[in-house]
């Protein structure tokens, strides 16, 4: 039996709709084999900023650091959005949070599944066989860096740094990765214009010759993106800065037909988030269509991080199954998508059998 105390941050848009589903889910597994897991939940995004002006409240954040693991669910709103001018943003929560957490490796796991091949974009061909996974630096980098705006408006900028500590220590955790995958890592660059570029470069080489049995390649992000979409099935681990994570783990979406089926897991020394890749999708608030799957995902990713590896199975297992008997979301089948819940509710009964 393991007790397990677990930070629920739902946030904004869908986010409490698609996290109601994991903790259903969550709660099941715990049934099923015999552990106890007990949820906080705690304000953090618009939701925050409604309730008391901060979108990361202190409240929040001790909620975050007393509890094992965070589970949360997205954040945005059109009210912050659509206001070029406004001061205080959802989304300066979420950094906020990843800085104070020191939750500095971003993962993304992307998956092509059987049962969706027709669904994507993209050639069957081209994506079958595709598993792979995006390892991005979360702390750093040209999100949290400077940032200046000339009084008149008219200059602004974003300073983009990194230090070679903050390199290091996601480059050794990639190559971990990748040696228990296809045995290869390619490093997303653009080291042929920027100087912090070439630092990635000059570090991620280095760390490459402590494990001498994973290929090692470099690409420029501008190449990385078209082969994304050309030759997926060339990656295993795909190591890379910030901004170029933040924007090619999007990209990578579409191989699996759904923005929402991508899970991830942001990882510190001492604490550890799991949230969906998509965002808070607010048109969709409240209509029930938004799809679970990704959240689900990531309460398994969850389970993996403490060592429960047959219940993160059970769960990967169970969304499998929904996904092969076509019990998904209208994002997945325009014509015949179920609810959220009622998505969600197989799950629960298909883990319950197993």
């Amino acid at each position: 039996m393991k007790n397990l105390s677990i930070a629920v941050l739902k946030g904004d848009g869908i986010g409490p709709e698609v996290t109601n589903e994991a903790i259903k889910v969550l709660q099941t597994v715990a049934q099923k084999f015999g552990h106890q897991f007990i949820f906080e939940e705690a304000l953090v995004g618009a939701a925050a900023i409604f309730d008391s002006g901060d979108p990361l409240p202190e409240k929040t954040l001790d909620i975050c650091k007393a509890n094992d693991v965070i589970l949360f669910g997205a954040i945005g709103h059109p009210d912050f959005d659509n206001n070029p001018n406004a001061t205080i943003r959802p989304e300066q929560g979420l950094l906020q949070l990843r800085k104070e957490l020191n939750l500095f490796l971003n993962i993304r796991p992307v998956k092509a599944y059987d049962a969706l091949l027709d669904k994507s974009p993209l050639k069957e061909a081209i994506i079958n066989g595709v598993d792979l996974k995006i390892y991005r630096e979360l702390t750093g980098g040209i999100y949290f860096g400077e940032k200046k705006l000339s009084e008149d408006g008219k200059l602004a900028s974003d300073l983009c740094s990194y230090q070679v500590f903050e390199i290091e220590r996601v480059a050794h955790l990639a190559f971990k990765a990748a040696s228990k995958c296809k045995q290869k890592l390619t490093l997303v660059d653009k080291a042929n214009v920027l100087e912090t570029s070439r630092l990635w470069r000059r570090i991620t080489s280095d760390v490459a010759t402590h494990y001498p049995t994973i290929q090692f390649e470099t690409l420029f992000v501008d190449n990385a993106a078209m082969q994304l979409i050309l030759n997926p099935q060339q990656f295993d681990v795909i190591l890379t800065s910030n901004l170029f994570g933040d924007i090619l783990s999007d990209e990578a979406s579409v191989i699996g037909g759904s923005l929402g089926l991508l899970p991830s897991a942001s990882i510190g020394d001492e604490y550890a988030m799991f949230e969906p890749v998509h965002g808070s999708y607010y048109s969709a608030t409240g209509k029930g269509i938004a799809n679970p799957m990704a959240a689900i995902l990531s309460a398994a990713m969850m389970l993996e991080h403490v060592n429960l590896l047959d219940e993160a199975k059970a769960i990967q297992s169970a969304v499998n199954m929904a996904l092969n008997q076509q019990i998904v979301t209208e994002d997945i089948d325009p014509q015949y998508g179920k609810p959220t819940n009622i998505v969600g509710d197989f799950i629960v009964n298909v883990i319950n059998k197993l």
